[in-house]
């Protein structure tokens, strides 16, 4: 599969500049590559599992219904001829191929990439008109598909319906869609996809957290971290009539308290590091059935080098580097060659340090990166 950015003949500088966050674009044979389909088969198969998150959204009758996996395979022997999706998150953790695809899309910051969802849908399946908060890549593989977009304002839903589906979608432009097109929206810019043959939508998603999301993640990072000495005290209490209340001196001591409670741009950067890297609560690792002894990894290292897991994510500040939640002790000898295992989500064969090595073989006995070689 090519390594090439999947713009057609714009350049990454370009996109970025001209598009990103900007407005839509449409791009004819985007990619023609994406590896053995996955179909209907392979989306159910996964969707049966309790660690991938899958959805089944259908209308019935004006009205949408929603279920959640993990399903049972009878399920799906009882779905219509049309009028319905299939979706599954993060296809990437568990598909080589798919993983592939989605990196090609690094010319984002990983911090932002988020993940490759596949949905598939019969004649008629559709999720309903809405916007997503982030920017999307929709990705049509097999089949077609109809999307409708628009720059509306309105952005009231239907109520009492278990999806978010615009009440007024007023269209501006269409598309018919076919294998290997791609069409990329900014945030908030309304869409509506509706099969027009059984065919897949590849969605690349990007974080994009919302300002209470990162304040609650922030708060309790701080909570894990700070450890404030004293306790609250009244040597001078003074006798009240009005025991019910809550007394000025008690608001100032609390306040008083509170106020050590600091951070700088250091301390953010740090809970970013962890909040960034930390895998979602689905996630699990798949540690070696017969593990490597460590003189036989460092052989590996050496001459094979490692390949992340599709589910592993590395990212570094400055000298400080995260991985999967965790910040590792990185001697500052060391950082480069991390960096660089982040960047390239690949270890080059060759020498590394013995403390290098130590947490390299940590993180093999976990899960979190293979040989190179095992990795399709």
């Amino acid at each position: 599969m090519s390594s090439v950015p999947p713009l057609g003949g714009l350049t990454p500088e370009q996109f970025l500049t001209e598009y990103w966050h900007k407005k839509p674009l449409l791009i004819r044979k985007a990619v023609t590559d994406v590896g053995p389909p996955v179909g209907f088969e392979g989306l159910a198969e996964l969707a049966l599992r309790d660690d991938v998150e899958s959805r089944l959204i259908e209308n019935r009758g004006g009205h949408w219904h929603l279920e959640r996996g993990p399903f049972r395979p009878s399920r799906f022997r009882r779905l219509p001829e049309s009028d319905w999706t299939l979706l599954v998150q993060s296809v990437n953790h568990h598909l080589p191929h798919i993983d592939a695809l989605l990196w090609r899309f690094n010319f984002v910051p990983y911090a932002r990439l988020d993940d490759l969802m596949i949905s598939y849908a019969p004649p008629g399946g559709t999720v309903g008109p809405h916007f997503d908060s982030y920017d999307v890549f929709l990705l049509q593989v097999g089949g077609r598909k109809r999307w409708q977009i628009s720059a509306q304002k309105d952005e009231r839903f239907l109520e009492n319906e278990p999806i978010r589906v615009l009440q007024d979608f007023q269209v501006e432009e269409e598309y018919i869609l076919e294998e290997g097109d791609m069409l990329y929206l900014p945030p908030k810019y309304a869409h509506y996809g509706v099969a027009l043959e059984p065919g897949m939508t590849y969605s690349i998603g990007f974080r994009a957290p919302t300002a209470q999301e990162l304040t609650t993640q922030f708060l309790v990072y701080l909570q894990d971290r700070i450890c404030m000495e004293g306790r609250y005290s009244d040597p001078d209490l003074a006798l009240t009539g009005t025991p019910a209340a809550i007394e000025t001196p008690m608001v100032e001591q609390v306040a008083s308290m509170l106020d050590r409670i600091v951070w700088d741009r250091d301390t953010v950067g740090d809970f970013l590091g962890h909040y960034l890297t930390e895998p979602k609560a689905h996630v699990f690792y798949d540690a070696p059935d017969d593990p490597m002894d460590e003189a036989t990894f460092e052989d590996v290292v050496h001459t094979a080098g490692l390949v992340l897991d599709p589910k592993s994510q590395i990212l570094y500040l400055g000298e400080a580097v995260f991985c999967n939640g965790e910040r590792l002790n990185v001697p500052s000898q060391d950082v480069v060659q991390w960096q660089q295992f982040a960047n390239a989500r690949r270890l080059a064969a060759g020498p590394v340090s013995e403390e290098m090595l130590d947490t390299l073989y940590e993180g093999y006995l976990s899960g979190y990166w293979h040989e190179a070689s095992d990795v399709a």
